[in-house]
C-alpha cells in the first residue's frame, strides 16, 4: 500500500513538473494608449448635415465613448484627449494653441466627454506642433501600444510639417502609425494627410459613425497570423528555427521565437499587432529576410519566406585527437557565414558553398553543393602524428609540397625542443635554426613524409 503510494505521488510530481515546462506563463498583453488629438479650430463652426461639425463631432465622439466604458474597466486600456484651436481666437493667429486636456488614465472618459462638450471653436490648426507636443503626452512605459488619433477638418495652418513630425515619432518608437478621420474634407486634401498615417475620410455623419468605430476597432484589436517556411517544393515544412520580427519604421524588436508547426504540421498561429509593419529576419544559415509585412485587421494573415534547407554533414574521425573546426563561405565570396565543428550536422539554405576545413594544413573545398531536403556528408582522411625533435629551442617552419612548390602550413615554437603535431597525409618539409646561432649556414632543412593513422618521429640534429 505504501509503494503503491509513493508510486502515485511521484507520477503526480512528474507530471506537475512537465505541466510546468510545457505551459509557460503567457506574455503580458502590453497596455494599449489612445492619444485623441481633436480640432477645435474656427472652421469647426462650418456646417455640416445636421448641425455644425463641432456639434455633430461632439456627439458622435460622445456614442463611441460610451461604448468603450466596458473596455476601459478592464484596466488594460487608457485614453486621453489633446486640443488645439480652442483657446485663441484668430486673428491674430497663435500656433502654439494646444493643450493636452486629460492625460491618460483609466475611468477618465466622463472628463473627456465633460471637456468635448464645452470646446469652443475659434483659433488656428497647428496640426504639427500638436503631434510634437503629443510625444510628451505618452508617460514612460515598457510595454505600451501608443496610438494618436487625429480628427480634423483642415489642413496645417501654420509652419510645420505633420509629415515629417508623424514619421520621426515613429521612427522613434515613440507611437505607431497614427489614424487621421477629415470631417468633411475636400478631397484635395487627403494625400495631405496619408503620409502623417492611416486616412479615413469622414464625407458624411454616418460615414464619420462608422469610421470611428472601424478606427476604435483596429486599435484595440490584435489578429493572427502564421509564418510559412517554405521547402523546395514551396510547402510550409521547414521549421524549428529562430525568428526575429521587427517594427519596419522604428526596427525595434516586436516578436521573437522559434518557429514551430502544431500538432497538425501546420504553422503555429501567431498574434500580431495590425497597426505595425514588420521586417522579418529568419535566422537561417544564412539568414532571409523579409520586410515590409502588411498584417490586416481581422484576417489571417498567411507570411511566407522561401527557406528550402539541406544538412551538411561533418564526419570526424575517432583517431582525432583535437576537434577541427570548418569555416563555411558562399561560394566566390569572403563573407564567412559560420564555423561548424567536425562531428557535427547544421542546415543550411540550399546553395552552392566554400569550405575551408582548419586542418593542418588547411584543407579548401570549393563548389560543395548543399541540396533541399537532402544530406552532405564531407570527410577527412586521419592524420598523421609527428613528433619534431630540435634539440635546442629555435626558430623554424613545417611546409606541405604541392605542385607548384611549397606550401607553409604552421610556425615551431620558440621554446620549445619537442613539438607534436597531427598533420594531414601528404610529404612535408621544416626548416629550423637553433637560436644560439647567429649564421644563416647554421639553418636545418628535413623532408618527412605523413601517412593516415601513422606516428612519426623527425629529428633535426
Amino acid at each position: 500500500m505504501l509503494y503503491r503510494f509513493a508510486a502515485i505521488l511521484f507520477f503526480f510530481c512528474a507530471s506537475a513538473q512537465l505541466w510546468s515546462q510545457t505551459k509557460p506563463e503567457a506574455e503580458p498583453e502590453p497596455l494599449t494608449r489612445i492619444l485623441f488629438v481633436f480640432d477645435g479650430s474656427q472652421s469647426m463652426y462650418g456646417r455640416w448635415e445636421s448641425g455644425t461639425k463641432i456639434q455633430v463631432a461632439q456627439r458622435l465622439m460622445g456614442q463611441m465613448l460610451d461604448s468603450l466604458q466596458g473596455i476601459q474597466s478592464d484596466g488594460n486600456f487608457q485614453l486621453a484627449l489633446r486640443v488645439y484651436g480652442h483657446q485663441k481666437p484668430v486673428p491674430p493667429q497663435d500656433c502654439s494653441d494646444t493643450k493636452l486636456e486629460v492625460p491618460f488614465g483609466t475611468g477618465n472618459i466622463y472628463k473627456i466627454k465633460r471637456v468635448l462638450r464645452a470646446i469652443n471653436p475659434m483659433g488656428t490648426t497647428p496640426i504639427a506642433g500638436s503631434l510634437m507636443k503629443a510625444a510628451d503626452d505618452f508617460p514612460p512605459c515598457a510595454n505600451c501600444r501608443n496610438i494618436i488619433i487625429l480628427i480634423t477638418d483642415g489642413v496645417e495652418a501654420c509652419d510645420g510639417d505633420p509629415c515629417i513630425v508623424s514619421q520621426r515619432l515613429q521612427k522613434q518608437g515613440i507611437i505607431l502609425k497614427p489614424f487621421v478621420i477629415g470631417i468633411g474634407m475636400d478631397e484635395n486634401f487627403k494625400e495631405s494627410f496619408e503620409c502623417v498615417g492611416t486616412y479615413f475620410d469622414a464625407a458624411d455623419e454616418n460615414t464619420f459613425k462608422n469610421v470611428l468605430g472601424v478606427v476604435i476597432s483596429q486599435a484595440l484589436d490584435n489578429t493572427t497570423a502564421q509564418i510559412n517556411l517554405l521547402d523546395i517544393n514551396g510547402k510550409p515544412t521547414e521549421t524549428n528555427v529562430p525568428i526575429i520580427l521587427y517594427d519596419h519604421t522604428s526596427q525595434k524588436v516586436k516578436k521573437s521565437f522559434v518557429h514551430t508547426l502544431n500538432y497538425k504540421g501546420q504553422p503555429d498561429t501567431l498574434v500580431l499587432d495590425p497597426l505595425v509593419v514588420y521586417d522579418m529576419e529568419v535566422h537561417t544559415v544564412p539568414p532571409v529576410r523579409v520586410d515590409s509585412i502588411t498584417i490586416y485587421p481581422g484576417t489571417h494573415t498567411h507570411i511566407g519566406a522561401s527557406t528550402p534547407q539541406g544538412q551538411l554533414d561533418l564526419r570526424a574521425n575517432t583517431r582525432q585527437n583535437t576537434s577541427i573546426s570548418c569555416i563555411i563561405k558562399p561560394h566566390g565570396k569572403n563573407e564567412i557565414l559560420h564555423v561548424q565543428e567536425f562531428g557535427t550536422t547544421q542546415r543550411y539554405i540550399s546553395g552552392t558553398y566554400d569550405l575551408e576545413i582548419l586542418t593542418l594544413p588547411r584543407i579548401i573545398q570549393s563548389g560543395v553543393n548543399i541540396d533541399a531536403s537532402a544530406t552532405t556528408t564531407i570527410a577527412i582522411p586521419p592524420p598523421g602524428m609527428v613528433t619534431l625533435q630540435t634539440g635546442t629551442s629555435g626558430y623554424g617552419s613545417i611546409f606541405v609540397q604541392r605542385e607548384d612548390g611549397y606550401q607553409w602550413v604552421t610556425d615551431l615554437s620558440e621554446s620549445s625542443e619537442r613539438q607534436v603535431f597531427q598533420l594531414q597525409p601528404g610529404q612535408y618539409l621544416v626548416v629550423f635554426r637553433s637560436k644560439f646561432a647567429q649564421e644563416t649556414g647554421y639553418s636545418k632543412t628535413k623532408e618527412f613524409r605523413v601517412s593516415s593513422g601513422s606516428s612519426t618521429i623527425v629529428k633535426i640534429n
